[in-house]
């Protein structure tokens, strides 16, 4: 926090006393992909790395963004008159958004200037814009004292995802980000916003999170795509079947009515079926600390979803495939939208050190650059930071 005080005081000037930190995390989805916009269950956690904001108010209207994580783009400046979507921002649209959106509540009569600094790795699929979004938006609810609770900044920072990122996200990764806790994840019911934090008990594992270090962009890749398969299988099952979302569907209904999709829609579908059952097991598979059981949930799931939802690619099959041969691998999967991104994996802590080693070195050989890996811990949610916290920067 020290570094991370004096950086702010270099960029803007100023007080260390007039700084306030505001933290969100990012995520990880422990089972339950690309069932979210199809109504059905995720149970995601929320991590102990993620997104840092330095704010301070000021007397003037303008809003002064500066990452880190971004120092080329330098100081973007902007003004509450114009908090449109530039392409040129890049980075800032994210916090841009929610601001417009707050102001959009409520009027704003004070500048802001922040700094950003996040250590989860961009574009990696650990969901750094909910995190981004997340952090802006509580500091916004403070600032301002928007009385905002913590559903309705979830909501409205996919809404801007959706609305003004452009990317249609369903509402897990802001809804993790937003409402973890440590030591749990969330088992979250995507169509009703029903959730419950479920103890997650390590034991004597980890989880060992690796980036393909593949870069893909959520709004450019295929997610639009499958998406929108999925609404149209939808809209041709409702014609026969009492459902609002395929996660409505149990597995033997899908047997009986799949002939009314095409071949490509049977598979697309039949991994959302299979997957929200999947999430539905893994509950009373943690609650009775079955790691191992719920490492062959893992397996099925990536099956799934690179043979019948077709999202792995080279990159994830490698590290997923590699980890799986591993002695010390307690379950493995691909995690996030896909096509590139990270795998989520178990790992006894006596093997992680070779595990990291010997699936880095089968990734290498295969992709031919090299994956980054990365420990994580179980943490809160979105907040304010009110006394100084040990942290990695």
């Amino acid at each position: 926090m020290k570094h991370l005080k004096r950086d702010f005081l270099q960029l803007f000037g100023g007080k260390e006393e007039e700084i306030r930190i505001f933290f969100a995390p990012g995520r990880v989805n422990l089972i339950g992909e690309h069932t979210d916009y199809n109504g059905g269950h995720v149970l995601p956690c929320a991590l102990h790395i993620g997104t840092y904001a330095l704010v301070r108010q000021t007397a003037d209207s303008s809003i002064r963004l500066y990452s880190k994580n971004f120092p080329e783009a330098g100081m973007i400046t902007v003004d509450y008159k114009d908090l449109s979507f530039h392409e040129q921002h890049g980075w800032a649209n994210y916090p841009k958004g929610i601001i417009a959106a707050v102001q959009h509540m409520q009027p704003i009569n004070r500048g802001l200037e922040i700094m950003y600094y996040g250590n989860i790795p961009n574009g990696a699929g650990l969901s750094s814009s909910a995190s981004i979004e997340l952090v802006t938006a509580v500091l916004m609810n403070e600032l301002f004292d928007a009385k905002l609770d913590m559903m309705e900044l979830v909501k409205l920072s996919q809404k801007v995802e959706n609305e003004y990122i452009g990317v249609n996200c369903g509402i897990m990764d802001q809804f993790a980000v937003g409402f973890g806790k440590k030591g749990h994840a969330i088992l979250l019911n995507c169509q009703t916003l029903e959730y419950r934090h479920l103890p997650v008990d390590m034991m004597d594992c980890s989880i060992v999170i690796a980036n393909t270090n593949k870069k893909r962009g959520l709004a450019d890749s295929a997610y639009n795509e499958r998406r929108a398969t999925c609404e149209a299988a939808l809209f041709k099952l409702k014609q026969h079947v009492d459902i609002d979302s395929l996660c409505d569907l149990t597995n033997e209904q899908f047997e009986q009515y799949k002939t009314l999709l095409s071949p490509m829609e049977q598979k697309r579908v039949r991994h959302v079926v299979s997957e929200n059952e999947r999430t539905k097991q893994a509950v009373s598979i943690l609650e009775r600390g079955d790691l191992q059981q719920f490492g062959e949930l893992m397996k099925e799931s990536h099956l799934s979803l690179r043979d019948d939802y077709e999202v792995t690619g080279i990159e994830l099959d490698t590290l997923v495939e590699a980890a799986w041969k591993h002695k010390g691998t307690i379950g493995a999967r691909m995690t996030g939208a896909g096509f590139g991104g990270c795998t989520v994996n178990i790992v006894r802590n006596e093997y992680i050190d070779s595990f990291i080693d010997e699936v880095g070195k089968e990734y290498v050989n295969k992709v031919g650059y090299e994956a980054s890996f990365y420990v994580v811990k179980i943490g809160d949610g979105a907040g304010e930071i009110l006394e100084e916290k040990e942290t990695v920067v």
